[in-house]
């Protein structure tokens, strides 16, 4: 049998949350705009891999992660799940983290540079973000770090 969310008091706020179009997205859009680049949103690029924008000029595909949904290291959950969820919620952050791999991969595998960023980094300094989706085009994939995850 399948284990079934119960309501809480401490999750009601996230039943109005919205998915698309949040705000560090519509930041990084406007940033991203006014240095001249031109994207689309949230494109279906393979079964599976929704980017929130890309760029087709430069065949860029970017994820903006949000900290809680996707396991920020520096803003994500850092304690146990508790409550009469816990394992629910554990289970979907699996999943999502799973999905974010498998996002980046099918991009790669389509053609794409992967651009991933967190919100907190949007928020924190929208102008770096911008430069590294601009250097994208030469490095590889990026991760939240600034990373490559190809050796050149």
């Amino acid at each position: 049998m399948t284990e079934r969310w119960t309501s809480t008091d401490a999750g009601r706020h996230l039943a109005g949350r919205v998915k698309t179009s949040t705000a560090p997205e519509v930041a990084l859009r406007r940033a991203l705009h006014a240095a001249g680049f031109r994207f689309r949103l949230h494109p279906s690029i393979e079964k599976g891999c929704t980017p929130d924008l890309v760029l087709p000029r430069h065949g860029i595909a970017v994820f903006v992660d949000g900290c809680f949904w996707h396991g920020c290291p520096e803003h994500g959950r850092r304690t146990a799940w508790t409550g009469p969820n816990a394992d629910l919620w554990a289970q979907k952050m699996e999943r999502n983290r799973q999905r974010d791999e498998r996002s980046t991969r099918l991009a790669r595998d389509a053609g794409w540079i992967a651009v991933r960023t967190w919100e907190h980094e949007v928020v924190q300094d929208v102008g770096a973000v911008v430069a590294r989706i601009a250097a994208a085009s030469t490095v590889g994939i990026i991760h939240p770090r600034g990373t490559p995850d190809r050796d050149e």
